[in-house]
């Protein structure tokens, strides 16, 4: 990150990058029995149809994949898919959700290891939390694979496999930028900003693409955040929860736009903190309904997108995620390294972590038909009022 605002939010992340050691070898716990014979008989690594073939003779294998919560419909649409698509290649899948609880998450981790599973995938509740029973995994060579969330300050770590989380940002940011016009528009414009939980890494890549696009126009003035809360740690939320967001939104109306200023905007890093903003709104402002961005998709928020109370929302397909993070388990249990597209931004504390980052779009009311009905994501039934 070059940018000036992203390097200054993500110095504190990162200071540990000076620490010694990186991700795990990929595929320290693979079949060696196939990959030996392979390499006897002079065979090129299996590919796509023939590391099929070879998982079904070999027996497959058993994937752990932990999911932090299904309080939230992204995680059950990503862990769904996940589990569907890895079963589809052949594998055994232990699927678990957590309840967004941390000591869950870890008693859940500790079982995958201890019941066989050759390899991790991970979507952690709390990054910094799982140090300890990834070492278990590390003492076993049981490769692990980051899932939308990095997980930090470990060296088990081998892969993280996610959507660009900072271009996730500056859509959102261009898009408040784009539909303000505040290249040729005089101003100013009022501003509130909703970012995540202050635990998830990704919530300051969020924030902090969005912020690289905004700021300029918060120094200019021609942005105003009446509230005057623009830090990360003040306008984080805790858990990504609704019910925190409309609480935070509910004191910041009050306090400065109960006497009828007008909110032109509101910056939601995701679907929910952004159901909570709508909601506060609904109960308290009485003003011309702002442009509010979000991420994710969630039914309810495209349901909130047809009916105007919300801009736009970041589409990440979660089936284009599943695919790929199948592509890298493939990849790893076949003995080969997982196939990686970014080796420089995303350092957990021990070193970068070999990434692939798939590409966000962002739906809104001109567009929400093709990317999430056309495309088979939902049926117009369950977007319908």
């Amino acid at each position: 990150m070059k940018q000036k605002f992203m390097s200054a939010i993500l110095a504190g992340a990162l200071a540990a990058a000076m620490l010694a050691g990186c991700g795990t070898a990929a595929g320290t716990n693979v079949d060696k029995d196939v990959q030996l014979e392979q390499e006897e008989a002079g065979q090129e690594p299996a590919g796509d149809e023939e590391g099929a073939a070879v998982r079904e003779e070999a027996g497959g294998g058993k994937i752990g994949v932990a999911m932090p919560t299904k309080d939230l419909q992204r995680w059950n649409q990503d862990g769904t898919n996940m589990e569907a698509e890895l079963l589809e290649a052949g594998y055994e899948v232990d699927l678990q959700y957590a309840s967004n609880e941390i000591a869950t998450q870890v008693s859940q981790l500790e079982n995958m290891i201890n019941s066989g599973c050759e390899l991790l995938v991970i979507a952690s509740i709390d990054g910094d939390s799982l140090g300890t029973v990834l070492e278990l995994a590390k003492e076993k060579s049981i490769p692990v694979i980051a899932y939308d969330r990095l997980i930090m300050n470990s060296d088990a770590v081998s892969y993280y496999a996610t959507f660009d989380n900072y271009m996730v940002g500056t859509k959102q940011g261009e898009y408040l930028r784009d539909q303000l016009d505040l290249e040729n528009a005089d101003g100013p414009f009022h501003i509130e900003l909703v970012t995540g939980d202050p635990g998830d890494n990704n919530a300051r890549y969020f924030f902090g693409g969005a912020m690289d696009v905004l700021q300029p126009y918060i120094d200019a003035g021609k942005l105003v955040v009446k509230s005057g809360q623009t830090d990360f740690e003040t306008v984080a939320t805790a858990n990504w929860a609704s019910e925190a967001s409309q609480a935070r939104m509910d004191a910041i109306i009050s306090a400065n736009y109960a006497d009828g200023t007008r909110l032109d905007a509101v910056l939601c890093s995701n679907d929910s903190t952004a159901l909570g903003v709508v909601n506060s709104l609904e109960a308290n402002y009485t003003g011309e309904w702002p442009i509010i961005t979000g991420q994710d998709c969630d039914i309810a928020n495209v349901k909130n997108m047809i009916d105007g109370k919300q801009a736009m929302s970041i589409f990440k397909d979660t089936r284009t995620l599943a695919t790929k993070v199948v592509e890298m388990v493939d990849a790893i249990m076949q003995g080969g390294e997982a196939p990686v597209n970014d080796t420089i931004t995303y350092n957990n504390g021990t070193g970068v972590i070999p990434s692939y980052l798939c590409e966000p779009v962002f739906a809104d009311k001109d567009n929400y038909v093709e990317l999430l009905i056309d495309s088979g994501y939902y049926t117009e039934e369950q977007l319908a009022q």
